[in-house]
């Protein structure tokens, strides 16, 4: 059973049962990687279960900001789903997981590798005999074997072993970290296809498999362009800042009244740059006739670039500069970016009752997604959860007793 459809005013709600309605997903996961994948399949009407640890969600702490005392870290990317708050380090609370895992057809997690196979639920001896059409997914640090197998993985510390933070930033800050989280994010992103793929294989043969995605991996599949251009002249990747490597004109200009970001990427759109801006000779520079040519040469093109576009009012040239088919946009703050008119229109801000959130940038025209259900509270749906899936009320509340269902976090 998924969410209703919201009968209710708001912004970028869903209005349809969604692409994923009637897939039902048991999520152990917590932090980011994993939930930012469960919000992405309840966005589009999948079933999602999330079962917390008795102490909960340590990110529901990560604030301020809070909303009554849950952290925006948690909010954003929790919209959607039903938490139950479960102990299973107790063999009874294992056994209302299997009893859960009955009727899902997912089951994601992000335990340390090992962990579900100590507690006698490992998918090769326990889960795919007892649920064959199961799709386990397990997101971890590094995978369960290997040099580095099993160990603990951080988005920050991994964006360090992969080389992402080598190529940010530039010659004078050194590595920086992303200010995004990205490989969690990317980590999301990945497990999510490898979910939908699964089920797609799996209505051709019936049968679920074992997901293993981590984040190494994951943060090791963004190195792109700079992996392709080691992999062909074996040369050490450099921070840039934001000049592209492989590409000039692209990057960062000041204008009189905003930043702004110029991606000039081909012949013909370099001239019809240069005639725009009322620099034809440019294109015909022997310094600057062709792309290659261009970023060797970055250091003498640039210059030229700053002095013409230093009077211009930014904001009008980029929208002038996208409507005549030049990529152009103004350097915005994220609160800029918000309040948008195009983030607007496109309902990349969702808003029910007391949620915002970014909207889904997933858009489908006979099954939309979106806000179903703002994040839920600590063990919010716990007794329907239960009551649903065959337990007594009496059976509930002896659950309860023995603290393998927790009303209220421990600390």
């Amino acid at each position: 059973m998924t969410d209703a459809i919201p009968q209710v005013e708001g912004k970028g709600l869903a209005r349809s049962p969604g692409a994923l309605a009637g897939i039902k997903v048991v999520d152990l996961t917590r932090v980011l990687g994993g939930p930012y994948c469960t919000m992405i399949l309840s966005d589009h009407g999948a079933e999602v279960i999330k079962i917390e640890p008795p102490q909960g969600d340590e990110v529901r702490d990560w604030g301020p900001p809070f909303h009554d005392r849950e952290a925006s870290y948690f909010i954003g990317v929790n919209r959607n789903k039903r938490s139950l708050a479960l102990d299973l380090g107790k063999p009874e609370g294992r056994q209302v997981l299997l009893r859960l895992l009955e009727e899902a057809d997912v089951l994601i997690e992000n335990y340390k590798p090992g962990a579900m196979e100590k507690w006698g639920i490992g998918y090769a001896e326990v889960l795919s005999k007892r649920f064959p059409q199961l799709i386990h997914c397990r997101v971890s640090g590094f995978g369960p074997d290997g040099p580095l197998g099993a160990l603990p993985g951080y988005d920050a510390v991994i964006q360090a072993m992969v080389g992402l933070m080598s190529i940010n930033g530039n010659a004078d800050t050194g590595p920086l970290r992303m200010g995004t989280p990205i490989v969690d994010l990317a980590t999301g992103l990945y497990s999510c296809i490898a979910i939908l793929m699964a089920l797609q294989e799996r209505a051709r043969s019936g049968q679920g498999q074992f997901l293993d995605m981590c984040l190494h991996d994951c943060g090791m599949a963004l190195l792109h362009p700079q992996a392709a251009n080691f992999f062909l002249n074996d040369k050490r990747p450099k921070a840039t800042g934001n000049p592209h490597p492989n590409i000039s004109p692209y990057s960062k200009f000041k204008t009189r009244t905003c930043e702004i970001f110029l991606a000039v990427g081909n012949e013909p759109a370099f001239r019809k740059f240069a005639a725009y801006l009322g620099l034809p000779d440019l294109p015909r520079d022997p310094r600057f006739t062709t792309n290659a040519l261009r970023v060797i040469n970055r250091a003498e093109l640039e210059p030229i670039l700053d002095t013409r576009l230093a009077e211009e009012d930014g904001h009008a040239l980029c929208e002038a500069m996208l409507k005549a088919g030049l990529p152009a946009g103004p350097v915005l703050h994220v609160d800029e970016a918000m309040g948008a008119a195009h983030t607007a229109h496109r309902d990349m801000v969702t808003e029910l009752g007391w949620y915002r959130g970014l909207g889904t940038p997933i858009k489908m025209s006979r099954t939309p997604g979106g806000t179903r259900a703002v994040p839920p509270s600590f063990n919010q749906h716990g007794d329907e959860i239960l009551a649903r899936h065959g337990y007594t009320h009496a059976e509930i509340e002896d659950l309860k007793t023995q603290g393998i269902v927790v009303s209220a976090r421990r600390s």
